[in-house]
């Protein structure tokens, strides 16, 4: 199998498994079965939303319970269903892009962020996350006592 296909199968497991926990799971739900429905040849999109719900409940009971290794179990058996399914079906890789594209769409990059700092000794905590540039000025003749 290509590396492109497993990589995708594995993206879709976990962006399946992600979309489990959101507001939006109905949609994605819905919007999987009748993908695995067309894909896999099956007229029962119902009894694939019941697969989803199971798994989704499994993967619940594992979030509650602290079960890394449940929810990890929760994403690779959807890993491997995808996988299988793109195996026997190569052509369904642009369909699941796509549907991929549609549940979790690209975030919005972060632009580059530049902190100045001036001055002498600062004693206070600052928290910042993102960050890929810091620059640090200190006023001629060295850093402020105190």
């Amino acid at each position: 199998m290509e590396p492109e296909l497993v990589a995708l199968a594995a993206s879709g497991a976990t962006t399946l498994v992600q979309q489990m926990a959101t507001d939006g799971w109905a949609t994605a739900r819905r919007r999987m079965a009748s993908f695995l429905a067309r894909r896999r040849g099956m007229a029962d999109e119902e009894a694939l939303e019941g697969e989803l719900e199971v798994s989704r409940a499994d993967l619940a009971a594992a979030q509650e319970d602290g079960d890394r290794e449940g929810v990890e179990g929760v994403t690779n058996a959807w890993r491997l269903r995808l996988r299988r399914l793109l195996r026997e079906d190569p052509a369904a890789a642009d369909e699941l892009r796509a549907l991929l594209g549609e549940l979790a769409p690209e975030r919005e990059t972060v632009r580059d962020v530049y902190n100045t700092i001036n001055g002498g000794v600062h004693n206070s905590p600052v928290i910042q996350s993102g960050i890929s540039h810091v620059t640090y000025h200190t006023p001629p003749g060295g850093p402020l006592p105190g």
